[in-house]
């Protein structure tokens, strides 16, 4: 049996209601669930125990997104500590609380190696959105001028890349 048009579109129009009545509305998200990580900055922070989402339902996930953040993360903060950090072993990364927990590698041309721990604090993207802990294999921190100099490395990349976003 052949639809008619009408039928067709009356049809068509019911599903999409349908999937935009499974929208999230407003609800929230507990990351109490989380790994437990060495430090315990996922789970016993209680500024981002609960996070809410911005877009509402199916529909909104087709509108445009020029916002430089998810959550409580700026984007471009986010890809570049990544970026800057590949050569070091991803342990645990969550874009929702900004933590990314890597393990001991060593850098390109170096001979000690590190692990890191970023935390990026504020959507904006500023150094003061931005804390990152070097450690040596034997446990030790590294001076504050290496630390700052990675923070200063990830802040050049982070506008690298939101310059580069501009221009298209």
């Amino acid at each position: 049996m052949k639809l008619q048009k009408p039928l067709k579109v009356a049809m068509f129009l019911a599903i999409g209601v349908g999937l935009a009545a499974c929208g999230n509305r407003g609800g929230s998200v507990s990351v109490a669930d989380a790994p437990p990580t060495d430090d315990g900055i996922i789970a016993n922070n209680p500024e981002t125990a609960a996070l809410s989402y911005e877009k509402s339902s199916i529909w909104d996930v087709f509108g445009p997104n020029k916002s430089e953040q998810t959550g409580n993360v700026n984007r471009y903060l986010w890809a570049a500590s990544l970026d800057v950090l590949n050569f070091l072993p991803l342990q645990s990364a969550d874009p929702f609380t900004g933590v990314i927990i890597t393990g001991y590698g060593t850098p390109p041309g170096g001979g000690r190696s590190y692990r890191a721990t970023v935390h990026i604090k504020d959507p904006a993207l500023e150094a003061r959105s931005l804390s990152v802990a070097l450690q040596t294999s034997g446990g030790r921190p590294v001076s504050a001028a290496t630390a700052r100099a990675v923070e200063d490395a990830i802040l050049s990349r982070a506008r690298q890349m939101r310059i580069a976003d501009d221009k298209l």
